[in-house]
């Protein structure tokens, strides 16, 4: 509902804008500080499920957000250093247990006056990732152990 979607700027590099529209304002007719904190999660949850697949569950375990100016255009959520995220994902991934990726978002604004991309906050996440087949597998222990008893 509150309109965020992904634009892609290269072959493997996307990021995601979400709308100023009038849901996500304040009364100061700024973006609302809840929209620019909730939408965070779910622009990082959206890089992450590019690159894990549907293999993977992943759960957000930390999120910090720090706001340093009022938005008052459409907020541009961008991966900071995504090859390195990137890689270091994929290296994970090939060892197929759980593991723990942590990456910032840095926030921007579209303004139409200005030529350069005005940061708003910066956003720190620590997610977990657990292969799917992990949790089917402790799914049919525990279900082995109830019978047993």
């Amino acid at each position: 509902r509150s309109g965020i979607t992904l634009r892609r700027i290269s072959h493997d590099r996307f990021t995601a804008v979400l709308p100023f529209k009038r849901s996500n304002r304040n009364f100061y007719n700024a973006m609302a500080g809840a929209a620019l904190l909730g939408n965070s999660e779910v622009a990082a949850g959206m890089f992450l499920f590019k690159h894990c697949g549907s293999d993977y569950a992943v759960v957000c375990k930390t999120m910090s957000y720090r706001f340093l100016r009022p938005c008052y255009g459409p907020a541009v959520y961008n991966v900071r250093d995504a090859e390195d995220v990137r890689d270091q994902l994929i290296e994970q991934m090939d060892f197929g247990k759980e593991f723990n990726i942590n990456f910032t978002l840095d926030i921007t604004q579209i303004l139409h006056k200005r030529d350069k991309d005005v940061r708003v906050g910066r956003c720190e996440l620590t997610f977990h990732c657990t292969p799917k087949s992990m949790i089917r597998e402790r799914f049919r222990r525990k279900k082995r152990q109830v019978v047993t008893k």
